[in-house]
């Protein structure tokens, strides 16, 4: 498969093309299997690129009314926004290995401190207890109404008491990331607004039925790879590798349950799904303009089929891609938004008068939707400060 028709699959199966824009965003979680979610903006901004029409209530409605859409830490330890039918997938595969991995950092802290007497395991394990049958008695709660339910939660530590870059942290954020992780609770609407970062509290069962606990580690690699190949194939298996955060036994063991053929790209070999091979028509030329870490551009290690010679500009210096300019499948430029709410656009290549125009229509469109609000960039990249500065 040549770098064509990779572009030409990305347009479509990503939805950035007119013709393949939806109205639901459940649609656009699956395109793309998962929207990144560490920046809270970067899942409505992805979204209104793939859609037709969508509002931010409309969008928060299905998140935090209609629960569609379910918010919780998996891969590599990142943030995503899923479609709730698909949040058990990513709980088996992935968030529960990195559950693991934080409950023994953080026992490992508490003994540090020598806060805690006696088995700090199960004290920890109490704490969880208490602080899990708090939030079912409530409902759903902030943090800071289980901390007057359970007090253990304001155990403070101080790893570096004698150095001045020393920051005690309470334990309460981190025992909630080892419960959400663990599958026990979930994350809620945001207090402040949809580009918060703080939120409410739901006990996993009552945001969903059945919760996000049961399904088969080995079973839920295997859904999640098959997802992946069919809105990212075709991919070498490193691409798959970087993105699923799995060892590389883990994900050939669940390839070995996925029907796939190898196929050779410009860069080497690559997967792709078995029943998946027929060329995908072209759309046409369309812009897009895409948030900072959007999942299209974080979907593969490999991003130089798309990126081209504009990586410096976008990206920060530990590998997160600002807000981007996209023309018939690839990367031209970057946007960024000014105090005064005007969308800024800088192109990095000429793609003609026609592509010049309809970037500024789109980004008129996008200046007009976010109205009074202004989205900062949690990750600033070069590009996007020198439009704003």
């Amino acid at each position: 498969m040549d770098t064509a028709e990779r572009r030409r699959r990305l347009l479509t199966r990503h939805l950035l093309t007119p013709a393949t824009r939806v109205e639901n965003p459940v649609d656009v979680a699956n395109a793309v299997v998962a929207l990144h979610a560490t920046d809270p903006a970067t899942v409505y901004l992805s979204m209104w690129a793939r859609m037709t029409g969508g509002t931010q209530t409309s969008m928060a409605d299905a998140m935090y009314v209609e629960k569609q859409l379910t918010r919780l830490m998996a891969m590599r330890r990142t943030m995503f926004v899923v479609a709730t039918d698909l949040a058990p997938v990513l709980q088996a595969s992935s968030a529960l290995a990195v559950a693991a991995t934080q409950r023994k950092r953080l026992i490992s802290d508490l003994i540090k401190s020598g806060l805690v007497p006696g088995n700090v395991e199960a004290w920890l394990d109490d704490v969880c207890a208490g602080t899990l049958e708090a939030l079912r008695r409530r409902g759903r709660a902030a943090a800071a109404d289980l901390v007057l339910d359970e007090p253990r939660l304001e155990t403070t530590l101080d790893l570096a008491p004698d150095k001045s870059y020393a920051t005690p942290q309470k334990i309460t954020s981190r025992v909630l990331t080892v419960l959400a992780l663990q599958g026990s609770i979930v994350r809620g609407r945001p207090f402040g607004g949809w580009t918060a970062t703080r939120n409410e509290w739901w006990p996993a069962e009552q945001w969903m039925a059945g919760g996000l606990g049961g399904m088969d580690a080995g079973e839920a690699r295997v859904a999640l790879v098959r997802r992946w190949l069919h809105a990212f194939g075709p991919a070498p298996l490193s691409d798959l590798v970087w993105w699923t955060g799995w060892t590389v036994g883990q994900l050939r063991a669940a390839l070995q349950s996925v029907a796939t053929q190898e196929v050779e790209l410009p860069t080497g070999p690559a997967l792709v799904l078995a029943d998946d091979l027929d060329s995908t028509t072209a759309a046409g030329p369309s812009v897009a303009l895409l948030p900072a870490l959007d999942p299209t551009p974080m979907g593969w290690l490999d991003r130089d089929w798309f990126l081209g010679p504009h990586r410096a500009p976008l990206f920060d210096r530990t590998g997160n891609i600002g807000p981007t300019i996209w023309w018939d499948g690839r990367v031209v430029g970057g946007w960024a938004q000014r105090q005064d709410g005007e969308i800024v656009t800088r192109l990095l290549e000429d793609i003609g008068s026609h592509g010049s125009t309809a970037i500024a229509d789109r980004a008129a469109q996008l200046t007009a939707w976010l109205g009074p609000l202004r989205v900062i960039p949690r990750f600033r990249t070069p590009l996007e400060r020198e439009l704003t500065g």
